[in-house]
């Protein structure tokens, strides 16, 4: 049993961590990596509410899927990494603040991304990202000889990828590539990210830590739910300025707050640590169907700010749309709770009849948004997450 390394130590050889650390916790530094990406969720959705609200959320919605992908995947690349190597030595703490300023740079970067289709701060703040990760695992490369082969498959996988973003880039802004390819060739190379870990963990596995990457996730979605709440405050803010409080300016704010609140009890509801440790074979479909769950976290708290807005003026969004700019991120995340947690827990947790039926409601109530109006379905919404939390706990 190794014991966990000195913090900020100038110098200390970067090993694998053991799978049975004990007492194995996030890190200061990796909260302090968590609070830049706070900066970036945010900015991805103010534009994304700023879409819904002019009645453009279905074409602002591919920016922000693949913006909240590169943020994402550079946030998971790291908190894996960091679970088998964290050395918190120096040129560690280094190559980490590397990263954290390509969340910044990408954050600079979603306006012109959303408004004018053009990625080039955030294409450079994810390649700044990457480059501090290439770092890591060429430093775990010469100092692992255990893994030396997957550290390397990792330094050239990531490299390479980034080699194909600048050319997309440049195919882009010069034209060479026209404008409908452009999201098939974001998808292909998103599943060629994704395809990375699985290569490169071929010849060995690496020691992630199952208990510090469920609290890493946890911690990543609390986030998440916090950034619903700081949205929902700007539409608070905005309506206020606007007009007094009112009835549904009331049940709309007090309804967002209970669907926050059921979707944190039923995440939270069965740990994962347990799960990952028993079933590591499984980790890929934990650890990648979480995007689903993070970017419906992400895309709710935009929903909610609109949906508490349009109570103080006038939005040109309709009020189905905003309704289902609430319901569609809900009912993803209900769906993928189950879908993403099932496999890994013994412990009974969401039962897929009560889940659809859930969903069902959750897709149905913003069909009569025009004649009850936004408030009596997201007090609709509210009830069916409320009932949904009931029943799994009743039946657990």
């Amino acid at each position: 049993m190794s014991q966990t390394p000195p913090p900020g130590r100038i110098r200390i050889r970067m090993t694998a961590r053991p799978i049975d650390e004990p007492h194995r916790t996030a890190s200061p530094l990796e909260l302090l990596f968590d609070l830049t990406f706070v900066v970036a969720v945010a900015a991805v959705t103010a534009q994304l509410a700023h879409d819904i609200a002019d009645g453009h959320g279905v074409d602002g919605l591919v920016p922000f899927l693949q913006v909240f992908f590169a943020i994402w995947w550079a946030w998971m690349n790291f908190t894996w990494f960091a679970s088998s190597y964290d050395t918190d030595d120096v040129l560690y703490r280094l190559l980490t603040m590397v990263q954290m300023a390509g969340v910044l740079v990408l954050a600079a970067g979603v306006p012109a991304a959303a408004d004018h289709l053009d990625y080039r701060a955030v294409t450079f703040g994810y390649m700044i990202m990457r480059i501090g990760l290439v770092g890591h695992w060429l430093r775990a490369c010469a100092e692992d000889p255990a893994r030396r082969r997957t550290a390397l498959r990792y330094a050239v996988g990531v490299s390479a990828l980034q080699v194909l973003w600048l050319l997309r880039l440049l195919f882009t802004e010069t034209g060479a590539m026209p404008s409908s390819a452009q999201v098939p060739v974001f998808v292909a190379l998103a599943a060629l990210e994704l395809a990375v870990p699985l290569w490169a963990e071929r010849t060995a596995r690496t020691t992630w830590h199952p208990h510090h990457i469920a609290e890493r996730y946890g911690l990543f979605t609390l986030i998440l739910l916090g950034e619903s709440v700081l949205a929902a405050t700007r539409g608070v803010s905005g309506a206020l300025e606007e007009s007094e409080i009112s009835s549904p300016f009331i049940i709309i704010a007090v309804s967002g707050l209970v669907i926050l609140f059921a979707i944190w009890w039923l995440y939270f509801l069965v740990p994962a640590g347990q799960g990952l440790s028993d079933r590591r074979h499984l980790s890929y479909l934990w650890g990648y169907g979480h995007y689903g769950i993070f970017a419906g976290l992400a895309a709710l708290g935009a929903g909610l700010e609109v949906a508490v807005e349009q109570t103080g003026h006038h939005i040109e969004a309709s009020p189905t749309a905003i309704c289902y700019a609430v319901a569609i991120p809900v009912s993803v995340v209900l769906a993928l709770l189950w879908l993403v947690h099932a496999p890994i827990v013994t412990e009974r947790h969401i039962r897929p009849t009560a889940q659809l039926v859930a969903v069902t409601a959750v897709l149905l109530t913003p069909l009569a948004a025009a004649q009850t109006g936004v408030a009596a379905v997201l007090a609709t919404i509210a009830t069916a997450c409320v009932l949904l939390t009931a029943t799994t706990l009743t039946l657990q």
